[in-house]
């Protein structure tokens, strides 16, 4: 199975293409461009690259939240786009989750965080077998506090990854942190986790933003 998965969620745009299992290609770049510029022409020259095309793809996957809302309606629309063109089916990926899976090659308990506003986290808590990733608890906001008390509750070696560690800093020294490589989202954390999701068809595809949309 290929598939063509793509992460907007932040600050950095990525793409990669996996087949069964094995990493084909991708591509990563932190901008202050729109990913609306840059995604598409990104994902069709990896593709071109890895020698395939977009009617090769099986599985359209897509980082769906939490996360930046103009981003990530970007990724989702466009895998959207792509599967319904071709009439294949698609796969929407927490960020967190996708973050979670960056380290999947390490056992234990893992921190999956990404700075909000202030002093509040998207946050999920996550298992690692050192093989693959189980979710402990469900996406949600918290303060700074509150995830290190749930940090200390686990009474073992804790690594957190993702942009939210700067804010975990000021309220928890005692955590591991993931390594500056591994540290942003990933199409490659999403290509993982969507391995291991039953597909849907794109017109299921949706966005998880966790807090309401201001408007006006």
């Amino acid at each position: 199975m290929i598939i063509l998965a793509v992460d907007t969620s932040g600050r950095t745009a990525s793409c990669a293409v996996t087949e069964n299992g094995v990493l084909l290609g991708y591509r990563m770049l932190y901008t202050q461009r729109a990913h609306s510029q840059i995604l598409l022409p990104m994902a069709k020259q990896l593709l071109e690259e890895t020698g395939h095309t977009v009617q090769d793809v099986d599985l359209f996957a897509a980082a769906n939240g939490p996360g930046s809302y103009t981003g990530l309606r970007i990724g989702i629309a466009a895998m959207q786009a792509l599967a319904f063109a071709g009439n294949k089916q698609c796969a929407g990926i927490s960020s967190l989750e996708g973050l979670a899976w960056n380290l999947c090659g390490r056992t234990g308990i893992l921190c999956a965080c990404l700075a909000a506003r202030k002093n509040l986290c998207y946050c999920a808590f996550f298992e690692s077998s050192g093989k693959t990733v189980t979710r402990l608890t469900e996406d949600s906001i918290l303060e700074a506090g509150d995830i290190a008390a749930q940090i200390e509750h686990y009474h073992e070696p804790v690594m957190v990854i993702g942009d939210g560690i700067a804010v975990l800093r000021e309220s928890c020294e005692d955590f591991l942190e993931a390594p500056m490589h591994l540290c942003n989202q990933s199409a490659c954390g999403i290509a993982m986790a969507a391995a291991q999701k039953e597909p849907v068809p794109p017109e299921r595809l949706s966005v998880s933003y966790l807090q309401a949309v201001k408007i006006g």
